[in-house]
């Protein structure tokens, strides 16, 4: 099931992609969501879609605690 809630955030974060700010409230809520070794996956997956949209880059700061 932890593997579900990996998609379902990758889900989420590729819909709200457009809004910086509503991308990161959910990058908070994954961090406490997910598994240690799904955060690494998920910042590799944050990073392919700061180079989509350059706007997200702030989000990143979630990922470093």
């Amino acid at each position: 099931m932890a593997r579900a809630m990996f998609e379902y955030t990758k889900t989420v974060l590729s819909k709200v992609s457009f809004d910086p700010a509503l991308f990161c409230r959910e990058v908070q809520k994954a961090i406490h969501r997910l598994l240690p070794y799904e955060l690494e996956e998920l910042e590799i997956f944050i990073r392919s879609l700061i180079q989509q949209n350059p706007n997200l880059n702030q989000c990143l700061i979630y990922l470093k605690t």
